[in-house]
């Protein structure tokens, strides 16, 4: 479910060419929205019908596709009714944190779709097919920045001379981040009443714009650059190319979890190949190293003087969101590695490939330069 999107489209070719049955659904509505802050994928994608088409001629087989809408209960109905899958990637969320913060408008439609699309989703499996496993996409941005290492979703407590093992607090960023909070909890409590299998993805910021099967421009997935839709590693790349300032907000002391898209792609590909017990809700945090936004700009701006021999300006701007800047980050995230995840991508290496990239289609970036810099104000 959200097949369309940056990871669901390099997802489902992973899939494929590791021998499942693959059923994409999508609504385009990121197409859309992106359009409507007057931006576009800085790589160019094709229809989903000609997307299939190029997936089905490169030899990874062959994608069946609904179009729908996640958080229409009768459409998913008929999907799964359809499908009846073994497993099910819920990707198809609206993903933007700046998005959410625009207006109210943006709000109630990230609040609505985002959580009504979980809840149906938790309804279809339970009544149509209840062993079937849900691999949910979360966030790490649902925990916050505590003053304490973060935990994979649970840790153990004392308090007044009692002990528990307990979800651990979660304090989000955003409208956007908070109905991630809110399906955690709601996947929590179907999994405690009806058995059903979950894996609970707690992931980083991703970046990049390959994988292993995306040899092809045709098989592009899409690459946002502005300020709304474009994470900052992604962003502070196409800014590069186009030769505009790097701009980290603030201080740029911030610091997140990251890995790239194929490290992504080969976790939750993992995570489907190694499903759950029965009955079982589990929760991985999912990122490779976590960095500060100053090491990314920092990072971005030699890789791209090296292969080119120009420099990236990194000029800091006013912080446009709510957040600490400095801040203690230590999160865990040892679950997939003893699932047999191993890293691919060092971050120098795929900064190298996304440049590479981005440097054919720098008119495009250039067409939407104005949407790069931040205009979505949490306090405005």
């Amino acid at each position: 479910m959200g097949i369309d999107g940056y990871i669901g489209w390099p997802l489902s070719l992973r899939l494929l060419r590791e021998g499942h049955e693959v059923t994409g659904m999508d609504n385009f509505y990121t197409r859309k929205r992106v359009r409507e802050v007057n931006s576009d994928s800085a790589l160019p994608i094709g229809s989903m019908k000609k997307r299939i088409s190029d997936a089905s001629s490169s030899g990874l087989g062959e994608i069946k596709f609904f179009r729908g809408d996640v958080s229409n209960s009768e459409k998913l109905h008929e999907v799964i009714k359809a499908t009846e899958p073994e497993a099910v990637v819920h990707l198809a969320e609206q993903r933007s944190a700046p998005y959410s913060m625009l207006g109210l408008k943006q709000a109630k439609e990230t609040m609505v779709k985002n959580i009504v699309s979980t809840i149906n989703l938790v309804y279809e499996v339970k009544d149509q097919v209840p062993d079937c496993h849900i691999l949910k996409l979360g966030t790490m941005g649902e925990y916050g920045t505590p003053n304490i290492d973060i935990p994979e979703g649970f840790f153990d407590i004392e308090y007044r001379g009692r002990k528990d093992h307990l979800p651990f607090p979660k304090n989000a960023g955003s409208w956007y981040h908070w109905t991630k909070v809110h399906d955690s909890n709601n996947l929590m409590f179907a999994n405690r009443v009806w058995n059903i299998s979950v894996t609970d993805v707690m992931q980083g910021v991703v970046y990049g714009t390959r994988t292993e099967e995306i040899s092809d421009p045709d098989l592009y997935t899409r690459f946002d650059t502005d300020e709304v839709w474009g994470t900052a590693l992604n962003r502070f790349c196409a800014q590069a190319v186009a030769g505009l300032p790097i701009t980290p907000y603030g201080k740029g002391n911030q610091a997140r979890g990251f890995l790239s898209l194929e490290d992504s792609v080969s976790c939750l590909a993992l995570g489907i190949s190694k499903p759950p017990k029965k009955g079982e809700y589990r929760v991985y945090n999912q990122f490779d190293e976590y960095y500060t936004v100053n090491h990314l700009a920092k990072t971005v701006q030699e890789v791209y003087g090296e292969e080119t021999g120009k420099i990236a300006e990194i000029k800091h701007v006013e912080n446009p969101r709510v957040e600490m800047e400095d801040h203690y980050y230590n999160p865990e995230n040892q679950k997939l590695k003893d699932l047999g995840y191993r890293r691919k991508r060092e971050l120098r290496q795929e900064i190298s490939i996304i440049l590479e990239d981005l440097s054919r289609y720098r008119d495009r970036i250039l067409k939407h330069r104005d949407s790069i810099m931040p205009r979505t104000l949490w306090k405005a």
